[in-house]
């Protein structure tokens, strides 16, 4: 029929007189290593060919603009599409040395060759090896891994987000007159706004009143809601006085004040956490752990939860120092429900800290050890410990397989579904997480989590009104379709097909990215019946519409399916009828305009498609000529049952 136009286009290059791929790796490489080290950082590794090549004219166009005054901002996109020519990576640009990236893309630029070249390598995304190291399914190399998140940085897991906090700061949590019993009916006494010099100079007086008085009102003003004076109170040396006053048995209220100071202190900058850290304080709350006054052993519990929720490194210095034994031991009751509610929250938040953090993961053993406590605390009644235990469970599956596994064995995974069904946000969110972690890794591991009934609780997550929560369960199936035809046969049993067809159509771009990996990991692993069943579905208008995505990786996915339902098509004949299909929703004008998309890939794998199904009329077999109804086509396979039947 001759529908589709295949345009060639000619790839623009405008580098030195090269005349092979080795002079043009030369080239580039030539000026990625003359950058001066104190201007900018560049990584000058094997030049990435992937990126798109620019002409002649787009060149000169971004230098001119970038070579404007005060266009030379480390921000400036034109600054950054010069460097890109010249795969600079990793790149922080110091405007007053713009000159050396100017002169070097004009040095490129002076005798400009246009080359017909690319290398072939990582090259054809539809390809078996690409597909390969994003899929994981029968058929394929079984010991590449399910695909994992490309972001660092998603909404669920933001430094300071409101579902779990690293630091805690204790703004009032106990009042005065409970805190210090020497001054107990003289509360009215006690100097509030003192100075910082003041407050020094009574912590260095012979006086026990005066240095609880002088140790408290600095508490005070490290719990003040807007800019406490930490930084003050480092630089006055205080946090060597509180973390010797840790050790003050014969007064607690000065040991509890000082823990409070300290903890307030831990929950600043990291740097203010270093201060705390260098000052010895992390052994001398692992003793206030076993303190026989409540109030402190839990001042120090927290102060212990904000020094390891600092990062990986910390974290494994309070495992060193041994916290884990005596804090585990607090737990050691026959009933978790006996401990006081505000207490138990707090040792299943610091132990959250403990499990956070990669680069590296908490020690095994650690997690082996923390394992059988949080398995306890996951059938608590308080919905925030069972928030913070979900957190804790969720980083410990964000790991490798092995990883995944230590999780497994313990057996907490239909309590984990149970809590996915809830209901409560700060709870399903967290849970969501950890069984999504689950499911990237082995297939055996993904089956628990289908045994455990997880898929029934998802058309509630695909149509959740909180748009994270769709991306994640999106997410979540994108890794189950990924997975055996027999898991792709429970995700079609569940009915869960249409909820992700649903996304694809009218969801946020978040999770209309997450579905696409949904359905094309389903296409690449699923049976011909699983795919008609897709088509069937109305997947191919959602999936068109896409193609018009400014986001070349998804389109890239997109053409992947594309490409694999017409490959189930054609081994049953119906390759005609998926093409007016394609037609008819406007997806061929999608894939046609993709020809001159500005990445190559792109632009093949719509080249590729188009030419294959689109580019020259096919000869009418009578057998697969689709009889017309009133509003869709029947195809009438003998001894198909696969047949596509709309």
């Amino acid at each position: 029929m001759g529908r589709g136009r295949v345009v060639k286009r000619l790839v623009a290059v405008g580098f030195m007189n090269c005349s092979s791929a080795h002079e043009l790796h030369s080239a580039k490489e030539s000026y990625t290593v003359q950058a001066n080290p104190n201007a900018t950082r560049f990584h000058c590794s094997q030049p990435d060919y992937s990126l798109p090549l620019y002409s002649e004219r787009q060149l000169f166009t971004a230098l001119k603009v970038a070579l404007q005054p005060g266009k030379c901002s480390p921000m400036d996109p034109f600054a950054y599409e010069a460097c890109t020519v010249l795969n600079l990576k990793d790149l922080t640009i110091v405007p007053q040395k713009f000159n050396f990236i100017v002169n070097a893309c004009l040095q490129v630029l002076k005798t400009p060759l246009f080359i017909n070249f690319r290398m072939s390598t990582n090259e054809n995304v539809g390809g078996t090896a690409a597909r390969l190291s994003r899929f994981k399914n029968k058929g394929k190399d079984s010991t590449e891994m399910r695909r994992r998140r490309m972001e660092v940085n998603v909404e669920l897991r933001k430094a300071k987000k409101d579902d779990q906090l690293l630091k805690r700061r204790n703004v009032g949590t106990f009042p005065d007159d409970a805190t210090s019993p020497l001054q107990e009916n003289r509360n009215n006494q006690v100097t509030v706004n003192w100075s910082v010099e003041e407050i020094v100079k009574g912590i260095n007086s012979n006086n026990i009143e005066l240095q609880l008085q002088a140790t408290q009102a600095a508490r005070k003003l490290l719990s003040r809601e807007k800019q406490p004076p930490i930084d003050q109170i480092i630089r006055a040396g205080l946090i060597s006085k509180f973390v010797s006053s840790l050790g003050r048995a014969d007064c607690s209220p000065i040991q509890f004040e000082s823990a409070w100071a300290l903890t307030n202190i831990a929950s600043g900058t990291s740097e203010q956490t270093k201060a705390v850290v260098d000052g010895g304080a992390i052994p001398a709350f692992i003793s206030l752990l076993a303190s026989p006054h409540t109030h402190i052993s839990e001042q120090a519990v927290w102060a212990l939860g904000n020094i390891a929720g600092d990062g990986s490194t910390y974290r494994d210095l309070v495992i060193k120092y041994g916290a884990l034994d005596p804090l585990l031991a607090l737990l050691a009751v026959p009933d978790l429900s006996s401990l006081a509610l505000g207490y138990l929250r707090n040792v299943t938040w610091t132990l959250s800290n403990l499990c956070r953090n990669k680069n590296p993961a908490p020690p095994i053993e650690a997690v082996e050890q923390i394992l059988p406590t949080l398995v306890r605390l996951l059938h608590h009644h308080d919905h925030e410990i069972l928030a913070d235990t979900c957190w804790a469970i969720s980083y410990l599956t964000d790991g490798s397989n092995d990883r995944i596994e230590i999780v497994v064995k313990t057996g907490l995974v239909p309590q984990l579904v149970k809590l996915l069904g809830c209901g409560e946000i700060p709870i399903v969110t967290p849970s969501l997480r950890a069984i999504g972690n689950i499911v990237t890794g082995t297939d055996e591991q993904t089956q628990i989590v289908i045994d455990s009934g997880a898929l029934a609780v998802f058309p509630a997550l695909l149509t959740h009104h909180k748009n994270n929560i769709q991306k994640e369960a999106a997410w979540t199936m994108s890794n189950i379709t990924a997975g055996r035809q027999d898991q792709i046969q429970k995700v079609v049993e569940h009915g869960l097909l249409p909820y992700l067809v649903g996304i694809l159509r009218k969801g946020d771009f978040k999770s209309q990215k997450e579905a696409v990996w949904a359905v094309t990991n389903y296409t690449s692993g699923g049976t011909i019946g699983q795919i008609v069943y897709l088509v069937q579905c109305g997947v191919v208008e959602p999936l068109m519409n896409l193609l018009m995505s400014k986001d070349s990786r998804t389109v890239l996915v997109i053409l992947d399916a594309i490409t694999n339902i017409f490959m189930a098509a054609e081994k049953i004949g119906e390759t005609e009828k998926l093409c007016v299909i394609v037609e008819e929703c406007g997806g061929l004008d999608k894939i046609e305009a993709l020809q001159s998309h500005e990445n190559e890939q792109v632009y093949k794998a719509a080249a590729n498609l188009i030419e294959k199904y689109f580019s020259a009329e096919e000869e009418e077999d009578e057998n697969v000529v689709p009889e017309s109804t009133t509003d869709a086509y029947t195809f009438q396979i003998p001894g198909n049952p696969d047949a596509f039947n709309f």
